[in-house]
């Protein structure tokens, strides 16, 4: 009993306490004195929990095992309460006359281990929520490049006709949205196209203050305090502003009076134990970006949603996948994301990104005139989709290209032998056959060394894009793309 490493409880027949443990105590932080008076058939938590099963153990039956239980037990109110998650079991004692003695209730603490199963479950729901997604913006992004590629080449044929503009403008918008909430998908899924590079963090910030400020309004202050020394991160800027801006708005959204928004930096150090408690994170140094509010805050169980995709607690006005873009920046950039709400008080969303070493690569050069490198341009298009297809020779075409197309791989090497020699070979990633366009591009660099090679694509996983990072000197055209997007990348294979 007071070896015990268990929490262990001893009861009367009545109900009434008679004696607790050392493990028990240093278990719930309380001494015996204080919980002298204390009937478990008279606590309200535990009847509410599993009366039935108390009064089954109390009425003579032998061994009980409950059902895992979070426990909160309270104090006087000098002291806080403390919530223990506890895997209890009891047994009675009974004398040689067969009478119930005493009632012994063990408690096995299970918090740690509880916690560590909640966080695998939400992984794995997220997991799943990341491959749905990724499958669904995947096929998205073939449909919208057919759609916005057409509206953007018939508003540009017919930019005289003022009465088909006002018809194609809404339509381009509209496919643009789309293409945006694309994005989105991708982002939380982590599988939009990362190019990480060293980012001073304070700097960047600095830089968005003007446009946040305009976002969110004269009624809101903006408040910094930067303690990161002017250290780098490593990450995708441009997704680092999106999610900068996506946790202003949404802190925009708790104070729909008034407020005030702190964005702050620091240098910190996930340790060990910190990295064990919660689910994909590594120890080592991050730069830390928190956006705090002075709004309404969030209840806990609005808070542990918080992240996932289409919640939302704004009703029609929210798509729910503001957090979740953050989310899958933070976990695909190997950060972390951490958010602390108390209802009535603010919310407090800390964004932890890698710190970048010296070894890291420096951005890539800005390229030139998009105009003047692509015309006479020859490539290879292998294509299995055949409205893209046809959408992307319509593009190079009116680029001044001279494209040969191809729907598989099996016939994108023939091609290399028959139609050849090629400046570019543009191939999408996935393809039907067995060939992927990783597949084709070796062997096209095998058969005619020193070809130009572009992908498209609107999400790969593993081929090109390791952990949603681009390869070193992979040109990435991502769908849906547009004439001005084929010209830039184009330019940029040949250069």
């Amino acid at each position: 009993f007071y070896q015990s490493i268990v929490g262990i409880q001893i009861f009367k027949p009545d109900g009434e306490i008679e004696a607790v443990n050392p493990a028990f105590e240093q278990l719930w932080g309380i001494k015996f004195d204080e919980i002298r008076d204390y009937n478990i058939l008279k606590d309200p938590q535990i009847r509410a929990i599993d009366g039935d099963d108390i009064d089954k153990l109390f009425a003579g039956q032998e061994l009980i095992d409950f059902p895992t239980i979070t426990y909160e037990m309270s104090f006087p109110e000098q002291k806080p309460s403390i919530s223990r998650t506890i895997s209890p079991r009891a047994f009675s004692i009974r004398n040689e006359r067969g009478d119930i003695t005493q009632i012994v209730v063990m408690h096995l603490d299970i918090t740690e281990r509880a916690k560590a199963e909640e966080q695998l479950k939400q992984a794995q729901k997220m997991e799943a929520f990341g491959q749905l997604t990724g499958g669904i913006a995947h096929d998205f992004n073939n449909l919208l490049a057919v759609i916005l590629g057409n509206l953007d080449l018939a508003a540009d044929q017919r930019r005289d006709d003022a009465d088909l503009a006002r018809l194609l403008e809404p339509a381009i918008r509209a496919s643009e949205r789309g293409a945006e909430l694309v994005q989105q998908l991708l982002a939380f899924s982590r599988r939009q196209p990362l190019q990480p590079q060293p980012i001073k963090l304070q700097e960047n910030i600095l830089d968005m203050i003007g446009i946040l400020q305009r976002t969110l309004g004269e009624d809101i202050e903006i408040g910094t305090k930067f303690s990161d020394g002017g250290a780098e991160c490593m990450a995708d800027p441009a997704q680092l502003e999106s999610a900068l801006l996506n946790l202003a708005v949404n802190a925009r959204h708790a104070m729909p009076q008034n407020g005030k928004l702190t964005i702050e930096t620091a240098e910190v150090w996930l340790d060990e134990h910190y990295a064990a408690t919660r689910f994909e994170v590594t120890p080592g140094p991050y730069l830390m970006l928190a956006v705090s509010d002075t709004g309404i805050g969030m209840p806990p169980d609005v808070a542990a949603r918080a992240f996932d995709p289409f919640f939302t607690t704004k009703g029609n006005s929210g798509t729910g996948l503001g957090l979740s873009m953050v989310y899958g920046f933070a976990k695909q950039s190997g950060g972390h994301v951490a958010i602390y709400s108390e209802e009535g008080h603010g919310t407090t969303v800390r964004l932890y990104l890698p710190k970048a070493s010296h070894e890291m690569q420096l951005p890539r050069p800005e390229t030139g005139d998009i105009s003047a490198a692509v015309a006479g341009t020859k490539l290879l298009v292998v294509e299995d989709d055949d409205d893209v297809r046809d959408l992307t020779e319509t593009l190079l075409k009116s680029l001044a290209c001279h494209p040969v197309l191809a729907s598989s791989g099996a016939e994108a090497l023939a091609m290399l032998g028959q139609s050849g020699p090629f400046d570019v070979l543009l191939t999408d990633v996935v393809l039907p056959g067995g060939l992927s366009g990783v597949d084709i591009a070796r062997q096209a660099e095998r058969l005619q060394p020193g070809i130009k090679v572009m992908f498209m694509s609107g999400y790969t996983e593993n081929a090109v894009i390791h952990h949603g990072k681009l390869d070193e000197g992979v040109i990435l055209l991502q769908k849906p793309f547009r004439r001005a997007d084929m010209a830039q990348k184009l330019t940029e294979a040949l250069t």
